[in-house]
């Protein structure tokens, strides 16, 4: 062997081992685990649950307009028995089906079969810990009613159990009156799904028969987040709910919970609703009926809220969405760009140094980016690139992409990959299709193939049009990245995540932070083709009311801590998406307040009162309607660290999304966009497919601005990477149904009261000039109405 040979081969060694310590330390010290395989996985599942066959997409009415059936089920589920299996209406039982832990009770699944399907159910030893002895298999995974009181202690503020209390109960003032902190928690299963309701202990009461003595008649619906693609139950324990809601515990208020209403277990909202109402049942048979429910909970739980009261009026009365998006699927039309923009930043353009800068890349991505904050995956990136045999210098900061999102993509579209798989038996994780599109097959439809149509499509998207307009970007960087940027392959096509040791295996080392092998990648020689969804998939998710139009008419208001520079996830101009949708669908949001603060201050007991004011306003004065019951006091507003109120007023989040001068919380807390609005989609960022024009036409219509003489003479590369045409994002989404979808003006039912629906111009319908007149006069003054809180108490 030659010199240079035994150098080469000894630099590739050494590059390995880099990468493998780089890689293997920075893994095990920073980066999350996959789960390993638990005493109890799923080692079976039913005949004929994972057959995969073609499926058409959902064409029935929307659910607005849909009658549901009258509950068959006997509520309430007493202590010891079981709640309903199958769902009342959201469709039948998908398996398999990971059954989760009750930490409360800390007791295993009923047993329900003896053939195999679920998981195993172990024999117990004298003291209740688990033998290996098998004695049958849950393949619903219920539990049986239970009930625990706890009292929060005067020593540490936590909760324990009451038996455990030795003279440290702390007490609370509810009703106008001092009583014992001791709450009374209830658990069991409807619909599968763990349920929870926590309650103060009232007069006399028993476990069986508690009494509502020291309930303010008040009832929190409490919702969580997550990324789900179903497949499992989730867990319960008290912090879930009653450490999560002391405060509002010890103000009186009652909480109900269900991990069915968690998003990080599944996305399916005729599954949340449906679990909702019956979780209503049964509080309200052991408690009565509340003055009202309000909504609460972040992220996930934010979407439920909106699409509930979209689809189901009467279900949620008023609504305190946290960290709030208007739906889930819409986020994976920008969200899914994520990915193969970062990889043309950090491999196929790798050789530009502007790349090397995050903030640079906001101009094409739209998220935030900041160079004070490290990625969490750096090291894993460059223990990646030299896997490859190409080390790169990773460069400076991180993007919402990289600190949000990274990781969610494969999760959700990748049907070979779920982070809990091996909660799985190998031949069931196998045989099933891990993605958020099988989780909803039921409204996807799915194809020949078997697999589940995907709504995911950027056919004709010229990602970084506007820096292209703006002069931020040149002609040959917007030709270069539109080339090389393409779609995410058929899932039939897709490979596993390369996640190494990450997965538990050590060989072979294989490693990528992108998912590349996954995506179709192009040259400015040979333009990568891009992704064409499924239009019945698109119209069924529509017609489903996955997809939050806008159609909201309860009191609302949407509450976030301003996160955008730490590039988390929940960036705040989701919330003005929800604005705009219902602005375009009813002419106005008035009913919708925005709140934003930061990050050190919550403003949640402010968020409460509000709502009690304006809740009750409404119940004394139905016939005014929501908007203008709102509390003379409440509006649009900004806090401080302190808690202080920066401005509020009608004007003060105006900003480019409206087409006005910015407000002063705008100026306090601005705004980023997606990469979807950098390619021209407005700020609703509901487009799953656009509108396809000619590039001669854009070209015509002056799209590209001062850039249009510059691409005229690189026609030939703009017809080989668009050849079907670019978006025109001033036509409505293709696959969107074009009948209206909900357009019944019933009255809705809020708190009791039936509840004229208060629909104006719709935005869709004006001038241009009307719509910036109509954004400028957003929010009149409300009227102030008295009311008798005492009364209600």
């Amino acid at each position: 062997m030659s010199v240079r040979r035994g150098r080469i081969l000894s630099g590739i060694v050494i590059a390995v081992f880099l990468a493998l310590g780089a890689g293997g330390w920075y893994g095990y010290q920073e980066l999350p685990r996959i789960p390993g395989v638990p005493k109890a996985p799923v080692v079976g599942v039913p005949q004929g649950a994972l057959s995969h066959q073609p499926l058409p997409a959902y064409d029935g009415p929307h659910p607005r307009v849909m009658p549901r059936p009258p509950e068959y089920f006997p509520f309430p589920i007493t202590i010891g028995e079981i709640g309903p299996v199958e769902t009342l209406f959201a469709g039948p039982s998908t398996y398999p089906f990971y059954c989760d832990e009750n930490s409360v009770t800390n007791r295993q699944p009923l047993i329900d079969n003896h053939e195999g399907e679920g998981v195993p159910v172990f024999a117990e030893g004298e003291n209740g810990e688990l033998t290996d002895e098998v004695i049958g298999y849950s393949r619903d995974c219920s539990h049986a009613t239970a009930v625990t009181y706890y009292y929060r202690s005067t020593t540490d503020g936590d909760f324990y159990l009451l038996e455990d209390a030795n003279g440290d109960i702390d007490q609370v003032t509810v009703n106008g009156r001092t009583t014992d902190f001791i709450v009374r928690l209830e658990t069991g299963t409807i619909n599968r799904y763990h349920y929870a309701i926590a309650a103060l202990k009232g007069d006399g009461e028993t476990a069986s028969r508690p009494s509502p003595s020291n309930w303010n008649k008040r009832l929190i619906y409490q919702m969580r987040g997550g990324v789900g693609v179903g497949r499992r139950q989730g867990d319960i324990s008290k912090g879930d709910i009653i450490s999560r809601r002391a405060d509002q515990l010890a103000r009186g208020y009652a909480i109900v919970y269900s991990t069915a209403n968690q998003t990080s277990n599944h996305y399916n909202i005729w599954l949340a609703e449906d679990t909702a109402r019956r979780l209503k049942k049964q509080f309200e048979a052991l408690y009565g009926e509340p003055l009202y429910t309000v909504g609460l909970g972040g992220s996930g739980g934010a979407i439920q809220q909106y699409l509930f009261a979209q689809n189901a009026p009467g279900l949620l009365d008023a609504a305190i969405p946290l960290y709030s998006y208007p739906d889930m699927v819409t986020q994976t039309i920008y969200v899914f760009d994520c990915e193969p923009l970062e990889y043309f930043f950090d491999v196929l353009d790798a050789d530009n140094p502007r790349w090397k800068d995050a903030r640079e890349r906001t101009v094409i991505q739209g998220l935030s980016a900041s160079n004070e904050v490290e990625s969490r995956f750096s090291t894993l990136k460059t223990a990646a690139a030299l896997f490859d045999g190409r080390y790169r210098d990773g460069g400076q900061g991180a993007t919402e992409c990289t600190q949000g999102w990274r990781g969610l993509v494969p999760l959700v579209n990748n049907p070979n990959f779920a982070h809990f798989m091996k909660y799985f038996d190998d031949e069931v994780a196998e045989r099933t299709h891990w993605t958020h599109w099988e989780d909803l097959r039921q409204f996807y439809g799915a194809g020949e193939s078997g697999y589940a149509n995907s709504a995911w499509d950027n056919e004709g998207v010229q990602y970084g049009l506007a820096a292209l307009v703006a002069g931020e970007i040149s002609v040959d960087t917007f030709l270069r990245l539109n080339a090389s940027i393409g779609g995410w392959k058929e899932p039939i096509n897709q490979s596993g995540e390369k996640l190494w040791f990450l997965n538990g295996d050590l060989f072979p080392p294989e490693l990528s932070v992108w998912s590349e092998q996954n995506m179709n990648i192009g040259s400015l020689d040979r333009p990568a083709s891009r992704s064409r969804a499924s239009l019945e998939a698109i119209e069924g998710i529509y017609r489903s009311g996955h997809v939050f139009l806008g159609d909201a008419e309860i009191p609302i208001i949407d509450l976030r801590h301003y996160l955008d520079g730490e590039l988390d996830m929940h960036h705040s101009f989701a919330s003005f998406s929800a604005r705009e949708r219902m602005r375009r669908a009813r002419g106005h949001a008035d009913n919708q307040l925005i709140w934003v603060a930061h990050k050190d201050y919550t403003p949640l007991d402010e968020a409460l009162d509000t709502m009690d004011r304006w809740m009750l306003n409404i119940m004394d004065h139905p016939e005014a309607g929501v908007a203008a019951n709102r509390p003379v006091d409440a509006s649009d507003q900004c806090f401080d660290r302190e808690g202080n109120i920066i401005a509020a007023g009608p004007h003060v989040w105006d900003g480019a999304w409206n087409g006005q001068a910015s407000g002063a919380c705008m100026q306090e807390y601005p705004t980023y966009r997606t990469s979807r609005q950098v390619a021209g989609a407005p700020i609703t960022d509901d487009v799953f497919k656009c509108e396809l024009q000619p590039v001669e036409q854009a070209l015509a219509e002056g799209v590209y601005g001062e850039y249009s003489q510059a691409l005229s003479e690189r026609m030939m590369d703009m017809q080989r990477i668009f050849p079907t045409g670019v978006c025109d994002y001033n036509a409505p989404d293709l696959a969107r149904p074009s009948e209206d979808l909900i357009p019944a003006r019933e009255p809705v039912r809020i708190a009791g009261h039936l509840i004229r629906p208060d629909y104006r111009q719709p935005v869709d319908g004006m001038t241009e000039g009307e719509v910036a007149e109509s954004a400028a006069d957003e929010q009149p003054v409300p009227v102030s109405l008295p009311m008798e809180q005492g009364a209600r108490d």
